[in-house]
Parts: structure tokens; C-alpha cells; sequence
């Protein structure tokens, strides 16, 4: 049974890893963080996660559950997240992050702490999201500059970052493909003419959209979509666990998805 610890685990995604891990016969959950003014704070983990009692409270200090945990599943800030890297090398722990939102600085921060623990870090955590990269990089590969490739996603009304952390790796899917750098490729801002060569991201925000991502390659007569619809956050939980497993016995290192899932990305 491999022993696993979910850091934020009041949230959509937090509330709906608990749940697939109480499904799953070969883990066990050992600790639930939250908050310290999390109103959950002090209460049963299966409770908030709406399965019933599984006798593992939810607290504000992760020292515990690092302790305890061979795995921790992480979904929560970029700060906290680092945090969390320290712990991990600390108690020699593996962790699964699929915050988003991490500046460059932050990213080389988790480089770093990947030399001293396992680490696996991916801001989708489904399969299909996964396989729609390893298309998206082919299709960039094979169609070029007189393809303008551009990216939209959606989101529910309550996410902060933008754009998402699924939409940049599509991005960085797209800049492989053509063997360019996003950070010198990507295009925020709409007004004014589209430059050749820029992989372009549109932002939508409304309701309770759990996550749609849209690949456009547009070309002279002709355009390609390649698109990703979830309908339910159970998908990305069952992809963190299914990579806690995974990751459980595996040396320091930075992971992602397409190790997982051996899509040879």
C-alpha cells in the first residue's frame, strides 16, 4: 500500500483526489492540509470530500503528513508548493504537483529541488490532455509558418491564473514542434497584426467550466483543431494518483506526465 498525503485538500481538486484515493486498493490516505482559516480545518477529509468518515482530519501543518506520507499530492499555491519541496527533501518524500501559475524564478526553484527528491510536476494531469500534447507537438512539427498556431482555453469563473498552466504547456508543445522558445514566440496581446511565427493564447473565464483547451493550426484554405473537453475534475485526480503510484519508488528527479505515460515526449 503505498501511503499517500494531499496538500490542499478543501478544494475541487483536493476534495476530489481524497476521493479517488479512497477508491483506489493500492494507496492509503495518511494526512490532509488545508488552510489555517480554512472553516474545514479540524474536520474528517472523507466528510468534506462528501464519501464519508475515513478518519483522517484535515490540518493546517504538513510536518505530519510528510512524516507519515510516501507521496504527497500537491494542488495548492506556488509559494506553498515550494514549501512543500523542502519538506519533501526533508522526510524524503516523492511529490506530485500540479499547481499552476509558477513565474520562471519559481520554475528554476523547482528544478532545483528535483535533484534531491522525486519530483513530478504537470499542470494537467489527464490522459487525454496528455496525448493532445504529444499530437499538438506533431502537428507543429510537420505544418509550418504558414500555420498560425493558436491556442484557446476556458475556465470557470473562479480561476486566477491566465493563461492556464494547461494552455502554456500546449504552448511549449507547439514552440518543440518547431524548435523555438515560447517565452520569445508566445502572443498575449491581440491588438495589432499577427507576426508570422507567433503562438497566440486566448483566455475565456465563465460559470463552471472545468477545463476546454483548443489547438488551432489556421493555414492558407484549410485549418486544424485539435481539442480537449473535461467534464469532470475526477479525470485529473485519477491521473494524480495513477502518477503517485507511479513516482512512489522512483530516484530524485523532475518527471512529468508524458513519463508516466511513456507517450516518449
Amino acid at each position: 500500500m503505498i501511503k499517500i498525503g494531499v496538500a490542499g485538500g478543501a478544494g475541487r481538486m483536493g476534495k476530489a483526489i481524497v476521493a479517488e484515493i479512497a477508491r483506489n486498493s493500492r494507496c492509503e490516505l495518511v494526512g490532509v492540509t488545508v488552510l489555517e482559516q480554512d472553516q474545514n480545518r479540524g474536520r474528517d477529509a472523507g466528510e468534506v470530500a462528501g464519501i464519508g468518515r475515513l478518519n483522517v482530519p484535515l490540518r493546517h501543518t504538513p510536518v505530519e503528513m510528510f512524516e507519515n506520507a510516501d507521496v504527497v499530492i500537491d494542488f495548492t499555491s506556488p509559494a506553498a508548493s515550494l514549501e512543500h519541496c523542502m519538506l519533501a527533501h526533508e522526510y524524503k518524500t516523492a511529490l506530485v504537483i500540479g499547481t499552476t501559475g509558477f513565474n520562471p524564478k519559481q520554475n528554476e526553484m523547482l528544478k532545483s529541488h528535483a535533484e534531491k527528491v522525486p519530483l513530478l510536476g504537470a499542470p494537467n494531469m489527464s490522459l487525454g490532455v496528455n496525448l493532445l500534447q504529444a499530437l499538438t507537438t506533431v502537428a507543429a512539427r510537420i505544418l509550418d509558418d504558414r500555420f498560425d498556431a493558436e491556442i484557446l482555453e476556458m475556465h470557470h469563473n473562479a480561476k486566477r491564473d491566465a493563461p492556464s498552466g494547461t494552455a502554456l504547456a500546449l504552448g511549449e508543445s507547439v514552440a518543440k514542434g518547431r524548435g523555438v522558445r515560447l517565452s520569445e514566440k508566445a502572443a498575449h496581446d491581440r491588438s495589432g497584426q499577427r507576426e508570422i511565427g507567433d503562438i497566440g493564447f486566448a483566455v475565456l473565464r465563465g460559470g463552471d467550466v472545468v477545463g476546454d483547451h483548443t489547438v488551432f493550426f489556421a493555414g492558407p484554405g484549410e485549418r486544424i483543431e485539435l481539442s480537449h473537453r473535461a467534464s469532470s475534475r475526477v479525470i485529473y485526480a485519477h491521473g494524480a494518483v495513477h502518477a503517485a503510484l507511479w513516482i512512489a519508488d522512483k530516484p530524485a528527479g523532475l518527471y512529468t506526465m508524458q513519463d508516466v505515460l511513456n507517450l516518449g515526449l
